[in-house]
């Protein structure tokens, strides 16, 4: 916009013509300082000033955009749109805010974690078991992950044969919490899935604390379906975590404990075929001392026990030899991970092959 000095504008023209100007250069701008003179006016604005040891703005936002608790002092990173208000006093209008640092991160993750207890939002009681028998798996993880990576290796290792249905989202930054609510809103709605499975691998305390956000805090524990959260590592825990039913360590582990371990399952059917024919051959010997008819009537009977049980066996054998991926892969098919949709890349695995494709077209069947 050319500045023509000749021009008269109003005052209100002119605030315009600046405001109009700072969102053409600012879509959205990300700062980071410390919080002064912070609170909140009737529940609903919040007014605070950002500053750091040289300069200082002031700040404007809605209450229900206030994700997590914030105090003077407090180490804020915000995303804003810079404004020049009615009274002529130039400010930030923030759309999103977290802490950052260490301390800062602790502080507003005690005084958030103290309020949703208070509420009985992590009470044990309103937890629920895994299913027993899970089909169909909701997925919510960046698939360009390592840790969605290890999730879908040990999926396929241990079992095999389940649909997993992955929502692709960001898992740190400003919008992962939005993007993270609206998948689990998604498999709410649509019902189409046994468990939905939050998971992302290790990364720092700023990485992290999108999964102490109020909001998705709420949203896991409002879920319909049963929720699992493999985040971070080991020693990590999140709010998301204390909200869920079941809490895994890591993304690995989540894989684990959603699913069973097929050379775990074959080894318990040969101890059982060993257990039970110990039984048999013990029975056999208590009853030597009955007539011969009878020995032979018992006989029978057990013979055909043992051969429905044997056919029984041999049917469950069966049954994971054809969930075995690698089975699938030697008759020709191929195993698709990734999200679906066109521009996105999707890894192919085949009998000798390891493809990365990208998604031109996709066409209902």
């Amino acid at each position: 916009m050319e500045n023509n000095p000749q021009q008269v504008y109003s005052v209100s023209d002119f605030q315009a013509v600046c405001n109009q100007i700072m969102e053409t250069a600012f879509t959205g701008v990300i700062v980071e300082g410390e919080v002064s003179s912070f609170k909140i006016n009737q529940n609903k604005y919040v007014f605070f000033d950002l500053k750091d040891d040289k300069a200082s703005v002031g700040c404007f936002m809605m209450s229900f955009a206030l994700r997590f608790p914030i105090e003077d002092g407090m180490r804020v990173r915000v995303r804003a749109i810079p404004k020049l208000t009615d009274w002529g006093k130039f400010s930030l209008t923030i759309q999103a805010i977290a802490p950052v640092g260490e301390g800062s991160i602790k502080k507003s993750l005690e005084m958030l974690k103290k309020k949703l207890t208070a509420e009985g939002l992590f009470d044990k009681a309103k937890k629920r078991p895994l299913p027993d028998n899970i089909q169909k798996i909701g997925v919510i993880s960046s698939t360009q992950a390592a840790g969605y990576a290890d999730f879908c290796k040990i999926l396929n290792e241990r079992w095999g044969g389940l649909t997993v249905l992955t929502a692709h989202t960001q898992v740190q930054g400003v919008v992962a919490a939005d993007q993270i609510i609206r998948a689990l809103n998604y498999f709410n709605e649509h019902g189409e899935v046994d468990v939905i499975a939050v998971i992302r691998g290790g990364g720092s305390a700023d990485d992290l604390m999108v999964f102490n956000d109020e909001t998705l805090v709420r949203a896991i524990a409002a879920s319909k379906i049963p929720v699992i959260t493999g985040i971070g590592h080991e020693v990590d825990e999140s709010l998301c975590d204390l909200a869920a039913d079941v809490i895994a360590s890591t993304p690995s582990n989540a894989a684990q404990m959603l699913t069973h371990d097929r050379r775990e399952i074959a080894a318990n059917i040969r101890a059982d075929v060993k257990r039970i024919n110990n039984l048999l051959n013990t029975k056999i010997d208590e009853i030597t001392g009955v007539n011969r008819t009878e020995i032979m009537r018992v006989g029978q009977e057990i013979a055909r026990k043992i051969e429905l049980f044997k056919q029984d066996v041999l049917a469950q054998c069966k049954i994971l030899e054809q969930l075995n991926p690698e089975r699938v892969l030697e008759r020709g098919y191929a195993l698709v991970r990734g999200d679906v949709v066109v521009g996105s890349e999707i890894d192919i695995t085949t009998k000798r092959q390891e493809i990365k494709a990208k998604v031109t077209k996709v066409e209902e069947r």
